[in-house]
């Protein structure tokens, strides 16, 4: 009996992915799988107060946030799901648009008994926080938007015209093939070509990241996330057209060696109240690059709402 349950766990074990050491999240925060919207989101929760939704974008996932998630458990609720195909979420066949994973943070906060929180978004996060506030603005309180466009939204035509930017279009069986088992020579290109410098995107995250976008299914699921943008530039055009801009107060941080200014001139066609914040020294990865500067605009900003 003990020599079978020792075998099990070995099995279990050796099937599991062994992810290298990030910043880990606070003891105290606990994690849940919740099934909603035909897909079950992993999502981490902590703290007490005012809630406060992070979401994160490609090449990384929830995990991201633990040292801003660290600070603001201090006083707020604060939930950290992994979007649907990527980290420890479900690797379900499709509903990768963004009007779709709108429903599944709904779904989320419903099963939370969330009614309201604060978004704070990056990447691709960005995209799907953008598609939960225009359809559900009374459930948004403030709004952060950090270092990538919205799809259909501004000048989203002339940003696709970017050199860097050819993954967009980069994805499919043949292309899945050429990546499998070199997830982190994929990934590398992204954390070295979009950040500043990319000493700050350290080895154990690019481990820790490159194993989970090695799990099976997690780079079909992150092609299938850019595939959906013509629909989601469909989608946003058409919540503009019914919906006008938004009303709650919006920040749009951009990195000062990456997204800069225009995070601000993009967010002006879709908001009506933005404020315009820069990540100094930072490109892209404002997390990895310079988490403290990330988390006191972000504090501050949401604070002037209390």
């Amino acid at each position: 009996m003990i020599r079978s349950i020792i075998a099990m766990l070995t099995v279990l074990m050796l099937g599991a992915p062994a992810l290298a050491q990030v910043p880990p999240f606070p003891s105290a925060f606990r994690t849940q799988d919740i099934a909603t919207n035909g897909v079950t989101i992993h999502v981490r929760v902590g703290g007490k107060g005012p809630a406060v939704l992070l979401l994160h974008g490609y090449g990384e996932t929830g995990d991201m946030w633990a040292p801003m998630a660290a600070d603001l458990a201090r006083d707020h609720t604060v939930i950290v799901p992994d979007l649907r195909g990527l980290g420890l979420s479900s690797k379900p066949a499709g509903g990768f648009d963004k009007k779709t994973q709108a429903g599944d943070i709904a779904g989320v906060m419903d099963a939370l008994k969330i009614a309201k929180a604060h978004l704070v978004t990056h990447d691709i996060g960005n995209m799907v926080g953008y598609a939960f506030a225009v359809q559900h603005p009374e459930r948004v309180r403030r709004f952060v938007l950090i270092d990538a466009p919205l799809p259909g939204v501004g000048p989203w035509e002339e940003i696709l015209k970017n050199p860097l930017l050819w993954h967009f279009r980069f994805g499919g069986p043949d292309m899945e093939r050429l990546v499998a088992g070199r997830e982190r020579i994929y990934l590398d290109r992204f954390w070295n070509e979009f950040s500043a410098t990319p000493a700050t995107f350290t080895e154990a995250s690019r481990e820790h990241y490159a194993q989970l976008y090695a799990m099976p299914g997690a780079m079909h699921s992150g092609f299938l996330q850019f595939a959906a943008f013509d629909q989601d530039a469909i989608d946003n055009k058409a919540f503009l057209a019914a919906k006008g801009k938004l009303s709650m107060p919006v920040l749009a941080i951009g990195g000062e060696k990456s997204f800069g200014p225009m995070m601000a001139t993009v967010m002006r066609f879709a908001a009506s109240n933005v404020q315009e914040g820069i990540i100094p020294g930072s490109g892209h990865w404002i997390m990895e690059e310079n988490p403290r500067a990330t988390t006191s605009i972000v504090r501050a900003f949401l604070e002037q709402g209390t």
